[in-house]
């Protein structure tokens, strides 16, 4: 399926019905958080063309739309558009990540998050939420991030309902990751399963986290003359510390935006970057 395709059936008609996992297993609350996020649309790109729209690519890496500065948690929305006559053609792979949530105890939402495994070449031993890169069976981005979240920790797509997608972010690694968030009814129905080879730890956090001082820390850094704030989030959790940053903390205060209706109590600093016509598809990348 195309990725015009794609985007049209981004979140499937099953999983997002309300009467389907929601009817017996989940609170009043969790219901209303799936209606509010079924309404939600991610901020307009400027027009582009045709051409780049069917590649699924943000458009002003094209010359004609938005586009994330790779890796430091910045969404595409975030950017401005260049010249297209100025620009080589830039065509990021693509790639999802769940935000699965569910109701704690306390009645708070909590996210699901995992420690990669200290032996993957790329990100090890980083938080990260599951995902990664679309293969050719995935009808979209939800089937992309529920597989990979099932192949990473054993969550069961059949139990999840995919309610909302977020605007696209953009790694340092040339991926263009969306974030699928997905709302997890019966959190005693997911039995986790690490995947050794992928997965040191699996743990949860609550989500509201992510809009508040308290743990938080921020580092500025340049990138093309611009400055720019890389967020850290402590978290200790049975005796475990972990460290939530970069492109994850920035996945996270958009979502937790989302979710709470509210902006963050730091300053996210979201800079506009403005790629210069030489730049190359290899030459944007940004160290974190």
């Amino acid at each position: 399926m195309n990725s015009a395709l794609r985007r049209r059936a981004s979140i499937p008609m099953a999983a997002t019905d309300p009467h389907n996992l929601f009817a017996a297993d989940s609170s009043d609350r969790l219901r209303r958080l799936a209606q509010q996020l079924r309404l939600y649309k991610p901020p307009p790109s400027p027009p582009s063309s045709s051409d780049d729209e069917s590649d699924g690519v943000s458009a002003a890496a094209a010359g004609g739309g938005n586009r994330s500065i790779p890796g430091i948690g910045v969404p595409e929305s975030a950017a401005t558009p260049i010249t297209r006559s100025k620009v080589t053609r830039f065509r990021p792979k693509r790639a999802a990540v769940l935000i699965c949530l569910y109701e704690g105890e306390s009645g708070e939402f909590r996210v699901i998050l995992t420690k990669r495994s200290s032996n993957l070449s790329t990100h090890s031993g980083e938080v990260s939420l599951p995902g990664g890169k679309a293969e050719e069976g995935d009808v979209d981005d939800a089937a992309t991030a529920t597989r990979e979240a099932k192949e990473e920790i054993g969550l069961d797509p059949s139990i999840v309902t995919v309610v909302s997608v977020l605007e696209p972010f953009l790694s340092k690694h040339l991926l263009r990751v969306v974030p699928v968030i997905g709302l997890l009814p019966n959190k005693q129905a997911f039995q986790p399963v690490a995947n050794a080879a992928e997965v040191d730890a699996i743990f949860d956090a609550p989500l509201e986290m992510f809009l508040k001082d308290e743990n938080h820390r921020s580092e500025e850094r340049e990138w093309m003359g611009m400055h720019y704030v890389v967020h850290y989030f402590d978290y200790e959790t049975e005796d475990k510390k972990f460290l939530i940053w970069g492109l994850t903390a920035g996945i996270l205060i958009r979502a937790a935006s989302v979710v709470y209706q509210r902006p963050p109590a730091f300053l996210e600093q979201n800079p506009i970057f403005k790629i210069p016509g030489n730049i190359t598809g290899l030459g944007i990348m940004c160290k974190v």
